[in-house]
């Protein structure tokens, strides 16, 4: 298998590290709460676990925090819950690509937490733990970043040649096809790993943000606020600031999954069930939190997660100037009311027998 690329999250926890700009995620984790509680209530199936002494978590993706610690306690509540007094005793991993601040992560375990915690390195679109060890694999906020950029759209002067954008968002049909052709092959790479790795009758939790069925990527926020960032380094471009042609050989590897998109690759990969999928609206909290508007936050957000992947690119010099432009030109489109279009697909998965 191909090594995946890595694009980790800003860590440390500075003004513009995930830690401090993860809002959104955060949001989003409180609302799925109550949908893990009902899932975990209906659908864990203690007897099919063969009760065991140790109940295995993983949270895929898990950055720095504090999301993710929030993510497994609550994973871990609704299992004693489950359980009542038969509960078993809890192993925690967490895992990220290697060139995640795991020290940072370690560094901010809660104190009181109620599990032993292991740091897994490695791309989850391949195996990184043993055959049938996990119980409950949870993902939030991370299955949108793909393995690698599709290859297509970096031969030059092909149909599918990405020229002056960063993001398939308002690009040609053969760029859309191209991201769309890694998603699934990625998904396939994804499922069949954890198909290996959960146990029969164990359950996995994937939330992220999504496009609508049949939606053109540029009626998706997300997307075009992806878009905006491109923007702005054309706009470095026309500055003399940035060569064009490293804005052309640049792309993103993000991609928006519909839910028709998650039902066609479960059913494709054959080895979970759909337990459940709803969709998640964020609660609302602008100007409550100390981080701004919605626009400023939203902002927060995208720097700290394509600091790093633009400095590899671009390098250091360029990344200030580069976000002040993207928050201005945020300022100039988002408007309040976008601030409640931004929602989270919950999907829960039951490993079959």
């Amino acid at each position: 298998m191909e090594p995946s690329e890595a694009y980790p999250m800003k860590g440390g926890d500075g003004l513009h590290s995930y830690a401090k700009n993860s809002t959104f995620q955060g949001e989003i984790i409180d609302v799925a709460k109550e949908f893990i509680n009902e899932t975990i209530a209906e659908k864990l199936d203690i007897g099919a676990l063969d009760s065991p002494k140790t109940f295995s978590i993983a949270d895929l993706g898990c950055s720095v925090g504090p999301n993710t610690f929030t993510a497994v306690g609550n994973i871990v509540e609704a299992v004693k819950s489950k359980y009542q007094s038969q509960s078993p005793e809890f192993h925690v991993f967490f895992n990220d690509h290697i060139s995640n601040d795991f020290n940072m992560l370690f560094a901010s375990l809660p104190h009181d937490k109620q599990y032993y915690a292991a740091g897994v390195p490695g791309s989850f679109y391949g195996r990184i733990f043993p055959e049938a060890s996990l119980h409950f694999v949870h993902s939030s906020s991370s299955l949108q970043w793909l393995s690698r950029v599709p290859k297509e759209v970096m031969i030059k002067n092909s149909s599918g040649w990405n020229k002056g954008r960063i993001h398939f968002t308002n690009s040609g049909d053969e760029v859309i096809r191209a991201y769309q052709a890694q998603h699934e092959k990625d998904m396939e790479k994804f499922l069949q790993a954890r198909a290996l790795e959960v146990v029969h009758g164990g359950l996995m939790v994937l939330i992220f943000a999504f496009k609508p069925n049949g939606a053109h990527p540029s009626q998706c926020l997300i997307n075009l606020a992806l878009d905006l960032v491109g923007s702005s380094l054309m706009d470095l471009v026309k500055k003399g600031i940035v060569d064009e042609e490293k804005v052309d050989s640049f792309n993103l590897p993000i991609f928006f999954m519909s839910p028709q998109e998650v039902e066609a690759a479960v059913e494709r990969n054959g080895c979970f069930s759909i337990v459940r999928m709803e969709i998640l609206l964020r609660r609302v909290q602008e100007n409550n939190n100390g981080n701004g508007s919605f626009d400023h936050q939203l902002a927060a957000n995208m720097r700290a997660g394509l600091e790093g992947i633009i400095r590899q690119n671009f390098g250091d010099n360029i990344i200030d100037e580069l976000f002040d432009l993207y928050n201005k030109k945020m300022a100039e489109v988002f408007t309040p009311s976008m601030a409640e279009s931004v929602k989270g697909l919950f999907v829960a998965l039951e490993r079959k027998s």
